[in-house]
């Protein structure tokens, strides 16, 4: 069973940035992609940012530039700085992590963005 512990979040004011951090409990060969969902209340869960194997970033059109997802596959981590927070980033922001063509994801942990 794979495990992804997170760690960061919190209660910050609009505009101000937080850092999260996950690791993940899985032989870094298995895994093909680390990254960020986040989900709010009354909404769908949502891609906030993807580390793929190859290098490659992704990130949820929401994000402009705001966010950056760093870490290293090989290392089995992977981190969400986040800047620029709004009110509307407010919710619960979960790693994601792709091993052996499943999906496994972390306890969760809650962002909230004053005003």
């Amino acid at each position: 069973q794979v495990q992804l512990v997170q760690s960061g979040g919190g209660l910050v004011q609009a505009g101000g940035s937080l850092r999260l951090s996950c690791a993940a409990s899985a032989s870094a060969a298995g895994i093909s992609a680390l990254g960020w969902y986040r989900q709010a209340p009354g909404k769908r869960r949502e891609m906030v940012a993807r580390l793929i194997k190859s290098g490659v970033r992704l990130y949820g059109d929401f994000v402009k530039g705001r966010f950056t997802v760093s870490g290293d596959i090989a290392k089995n981590t992977v981190y969400l700085q986040m800047n620029s927070l709004k009110p509307e980033d407010t919710a619960v922001y979960y790693c994601y992590g792709r091993v052996d063509d499943v999906d496994y994801w972390g306890e969760g942990t809650q962002v909230t963005v004053s005003s």
